[in-house]
């Protein structure tokens, strides 16, 4: 849908409510040529004059998976949902449907915590997800967002500098100035979008945002309603119209929710991986997308540095050894499976690019260190305590511990 599209359908739904809402059109699907595989390929077009994006959004990239649900979807959908909350559930966790196809997971972890996030966007209530960095919480809400309304990009991105138009709408200066306000002259934000199109809108860490700004949602998710006083109307939400906020409390900056934005919030934890295999799993499933767009070696062949860069990271996080028998200190850094998935992505392209495409010690070295020293003073200190005397006395990790210590020195 092009944005004067999406600028008539906002302008429509400032109407006064009369009647039903119309049923809005959707965006077209993405299945077809110009989209991409599930492995996150682009498929150029027949003049092949579309250049490949480097990191293709949810709905283009799994596509062919989501085209595969919704044929075989057949339980009750919400008004404008793509797909039912059964089947946006299988897209996050993954399955096998019964024509065969294997739907590959998006999210590791407990089942119920996606499906209450699921239902709570069935409902009337928004979703905030909550968690330290580095577990998933942009990723989880750009899925569901690209399963429930087949489009990720109404988004918001939250800094100490987003203005309340971000959240609200903004002006074509220009057509103000030459014919006053108007409809025309009306830029709608992707929240005021998202409402008029009975989408899903993201709010990408709520938190950063000053509170003042932050409250301006209050009355969009308690009356689904906008008022523009400018124009003398308001946009009401047609149904199948919620919100994907993400935040997290670890990150300096941040502004604490008012407790009446946060009632307007189900709040959904995203923790850490629970075990270190699951985390293994995790990191390998992601690397590999991300060497297969960037023609990075295969992850099986690194398969142990990627265990190895794992249990450190879940180590020096949890404050103790894997066999309990060692207290540690922990550094300032959140050390979370996502920096987890740069250590090695970087140590793949080391290897494809200065090596013999083999993940080794080497290559993971250096974004070791620099995921775990961020303070020089006190980090440096606890992470030479710990090369010295965990990682030194580990029986097959010499390699690892003469790498680390050759660019630690």
């Amino acid at each position: 849908m092009t944005v004067s599209e999406i600028g008539s359908d906002v302008a429509s739904a400032t109407e006064p409510a009369t009647g039903p809402a119309a049923e809005p059109a959707h965006p077209a699907s993405h299945a077809g040529a110009g989209g991409t595989s599930p492995a996150g390929h682009a498929r150029s077009g027949g003049d092949g004059a579309s250049p490949e994006p480097l990191r293709p959004h949810a709905e283009h990239a799994f596509a062919d998976e989501l085209a595969a649900l919704a044929a075989a979807d057949d339980r009750p959908r919400p008004a404008r949902w793509r797909l039912s909350p059964w089947a946006v559930a299988t897209y996050l966790l993954g399955g096998v449907l019964p024509d065969g196809t294997v739907i590959t997971p998006k999210y590791v972890g407990p089942r119920r915590i996606v499906e209450v996030a699921v239902t709570t966007l069935a409902t009337d209530r928004a979703l905030l997800l909550l968690g330290v960095p580095g577990t998933a919480k942009t990723w989880v809400s750009e899925h569901l967002a690209a399963a429930v309304s087949g489009d990720s990009t109404l988004l918001v991105q939250g800094t100490a500098g987003t203005p309340e138009e971000a959240i609200r709408y903004g002006w074509n200066y220009a057509r103000l100035l030459a014919h006053g306000p108007s409809r025309e002259a009306l830029v709608p934000s992707p929240v005021l979008r998202a409402m008029a199109l009975g989408m899903t809108a993201r709010v990408e860490e709520l938190t950063r945002m000053p509170a003042d700004v932050q409250d301006t949602l209050i009355t969009i998710l308690s009356e689904k309603t906008l008022p523009i006083p400018e124009l003398g109307t308001q946009t009401q939400a047609v149904r199948g119209f919620n919100l994907i906020a993400t935040a997290n409390d670890r990150d300096r900056g941040v502004n604490e929710l008012s407790s009446a934005l946060r009632r307007r919030f189900n709040t959904v934890v995203l923790p850490l991986p629970a075990t270190a295999e699951a985390e293994v799993d995790i990191v390998s499933r992601r690397v590999g997308q991300l060497g297969r767009s960037l023609d990075l070696p295969a992850v099986p062949d690194g398969m142990a540095e990627i265990h190895r860069v794992v249990t450190v990271f879940r180590e020096l996080r949890e404050g103790v050894t894997t066999d309990g028998r060692t207290k540690l200190k922990s550094p300032s850094g959140t050390l979370s499976t996502a920096e987890a998935i740069s250590v090695v992505t970087g140590g793949l392209a080391l290897a494809a690019h200065f090596g013999d495409g083999v993940l080794r010690s080497a290559d993971v070295a250096a974004g070791l260190l620099g995921a775990v020293v961020r303070d020089p003073a006190a980090d440096r200190v606890i992470w030479q305590e710990y090369l010295e005397t965990v990682v030194r006395e580990r029986t097959g990790w010499q390699d690892f511990y003469r790498a680390c210590r050759e660019v630690s020195v």
